[in-house]
């Protein structure tokens, strides 16, 4: 199955994306083998930097260099969906803006994000890298059970209690793209613990 098959936007209606980078996964996956979601922020604005890029894409370098963290050791973005883990994003176009509003995350998260949660029936864990997906998931928790699911607090406190949505755990921890990941060690460790707890789960 392809993700890009299943999910879409019609009518773009966020004011702080770009839409011409509209990105949903385009590969083929068994979606009965992903037991992992891990989501993040938003694409990159460059489409060569994307998890499923050809030719070593830079989100997916750091991605790989968490795993490494963690004490795995894929290579390419096949040997993490051969994990039985899928990498997305929070929205689906890159930000034009430092932060994202809550309209544009609420906008995507009910139009694509929480239908492409659905495409995976053997999910058990789900990793949420970064504020912006934590507030996603809110938001889908929020229609479905009337109350968020991540209190409001600082990551570092939240990532340290345990959290489960529709018999999932949940992780939430730190954005795993971009230079800041290779910059920020406390960061880094802590994603380190959290995807290797994950690991142990899913």
């Amino acid at each position: 199955m392809r993700p890009n098959q299943h999910l879409q936007c019609k009518d773009y209606p966020c004011k702080d994306i770009s839409k011409k980078n509209h990105t949903i996964p385009n590969i083929d996956i068994d979606t009965d083998k992903i037991t992992t979601l891990m989501i993040a922020e938003a694409p990159s604005e460059n489409p060569q930097d994307n998890f499923y890029a050809p030719n070593n894409p830079f989100h997916l370098q750091t991605t790989l260099q968490a795993f490494r963290d963690a004490g795995k050791n894929p290579c390419s973005i096949q040997d993490i969906l051969n994990l039985g883990i899928y990498l997305t994003t929070t929205i689906k176009c890159p930000k034009t803006t430092y932060t994202i509003t809550p309209e544009t995350i609420n906008n995507c998260t009910a139009r694509i994000l929480e239908h492409e949660l659905n495409l995976f029936p053997n999910l058990k864990t789900i990793l949420l890298m970064g504020d912006t997906a934590i507030k996603a998931l809110n938001l889908i928790a929020r229609r479905t059970t009337g109350k968020p699911l991540i209190p409001s607090g600082p990551t570092y406190k939240m990532r340290k209690n345990t959290y489960h949505y529709k018999g999932l755990r949940v992780y939430p921890t730190y954005l795993q793209t971009g230079k800041s990941y290779l910059i920020e060690k406390s960061k880094r460790t802590m994603i380190a613990e959290d995807l290797k707890a994950a690991l142990q789960n899913h």
